[in-house]
């Protein structure tokens, strides 16, 4: 499959997502899901010729659409490792970081790394081909207890022990290989109306877990905050209510759990304030140019002093 960087990926909520980074000229950011470099390229034409961008991309694909720009470095590697970077970059404080999350367009249009099940290919679902286990891996060696957890909670699937008891039952008669073998164990098991669906979410599902999405997450967001110089932009992309109520919650209280801590005197204490209460979403018209779109919820908040969050 040939891709270019036009095709690799469109960039969701482009504007909405830049705007909400409040780019200084001389600022440094992060976008640390580079992909095809669309959000890279509107952040690098708002900067000055002494401002800096650093693209993160676990995936070797985005390297052929690396932008040739002084102004511009790329790192493969996860973004749960963005402190471990911005320390090697000696980069001790960023303006404002952009997260893009979920699964690239290209993705899932390519037939060769099993993200999707419009296509017979082998189940690997693996962001970062050199590491990890693949979904196929997952499915052939884990229990059926841990198999039903991760299609309860990360595809929120309410048949998941029945789904989970199936694979197991299979595999013992042959290994689980390809998005066919898998389509044909479940098939019996969705229902009929809301098929394409669950099938979406049983490898939503999947994918998660091959990736460590979530943990991945947490890191990254904890990283960021960490990182963001007071008045810093956090511009958080989600496509599930599994990413979206992390972000929320981390954006709220500062913790994953939402859970909002309060000093001896009654102030609270978070270092990230809301710059708008309601989520962002995409308008008609971008929904009607790019379906891939519509599950889309943009969050933007500002890394604060805790000692006068109480003035949020």
């Amino acid at each position: 499959m040939i891709t270019t960087a036009e095709t690799y990926h469109t960039p969701v909520l482009l504007q909405e997502s830049i705007d909400g980074l409040d780019i200084k000229p001389d600022g440094v950011y992060v976008d640390v899901t580079f992909g095809g470099g669309g959000h890279s390229k509107e952040i690098l034409r708002r900067l000055g010729k002494n401002g800096h961008l650093y693209g993160f991309d676990q995936d070797e694909d985005a390297e052929k659409n690396i932008l040739d720009d002084d102004r511009f470095t790329f790192v493969r590697s996860n973004f749960r490792y963005l402190t471990n970077w911005m320390r090697y970059y000696n980069v001790e404080h960023i303006d404002g970081l952009l997260a893009d999350l979920g699964v690239s367009s290209h993705h899932f249009d390519d037939e060769t790394r099993g993200f999707s099940f419009r296509f017979e290919a082998p189940l690997d679902m693996r962001m970062n081909k050199r590491s990890g286990m693949t979904a196929a891996e997952i499915l052939n060696d884990y229990s059926e207890e841990q198999l039903a957890d991760i299609f309860y909670v990360y595809g929120e699937l309410k048949n998941a022990r029945k789904i989970a008891s199936a694979v197991v039952k299979a595999r013992e008669e042959k290994r689980i290989e390809t998005t066919g073998d898998l389509m044909q164990i479940a098939e019996k098991l969705l229902q009929r109306e809301r098929e394409k669906k669950e099938t979406a979410k049983l490898f939503q599902a999947l994918r998660i877990e091959v990736n460590h999405e979530m943990d991945a997450l947490k890191e990254m967001l904890s990283g960021a905050c960490a990182t963001l110089r007071e008045g810093g932009r956090l511009s958080v992309i989600t496509y599930h209510s599994l990413e979206d109520r992390i972000v929320k919650n981390f954006m709220k209280a500062g913790n994953v759990e939402g859970k909002v801590k309060q000093d001896f005197f009654g102030r609270t204490e978070a270092p990230l304030r809301a710059i708008s209460n309601k989520v962002i979403v995409p308008s008609d018209e971008e929904q009607q140019q790019n379906p891939r779109s519509r599950s889309a919820k943009l969050r933007v908040a500002e890394r604060i002093d805790s000692i006068n969050s109480e003035n949020r």
